[in-house]
């Protein structure tokens, strides 16, 4: 299992909800994506380990919302998988062809997402 499969699992035994937790976690991925964005360049930014980060997550999140068991209708899982899609295309291109300007649109889909997860949107 993958440290953010083990942390979102560990994470999940809490006494929040699910949406509370995926909420969570989608935060500490924006999280790392702006500590990347406002230190961009500088030596000991660790870009990989943020994109990676936000990888797995997704991963997590796109075999979720694939499960036969995801209570979701199907129109909200399949608009999930199709955002799932681009934040993936966006990541590999981030590793790729690292730019600075690739993370803005990681970043807002997080947290929009996690504010929608929590009932703030």
């Amino acid at each position: 299992m993958s440290n953010a499969a083990q942390a979102y699992a560990k994470t999940a035994q809490t006494t929040a909800s699910p949406r509370e937790i995926e909420a969570q976690a989608l935060l500490k991925a924006a999280n790392k994506l702006q500590d990347v964005v406002a230190n961009w360049g500088k030596p000991d930014t660790d870009v990989d380990s943020a994109v990676l980060f936000n990888r797995k997550l997704w991963s997590i999140l796109l075999s979720a919302v694939s499960s036969d068991e995801n209570p979701q209708s199907i129109e909200i899982r399949q608009n999930i998988a199709n955002i799932g899609t681009f934040v993936m295309t966006q990541t590999m291109e981030m590793q790729m062809n690292p730019k600075r300007e690739l993370l803005k649109p990681l970043i807002d889909i997080n947290c929009n997402l996690a504010a929608g997860l929590s009932g703030r949107a």
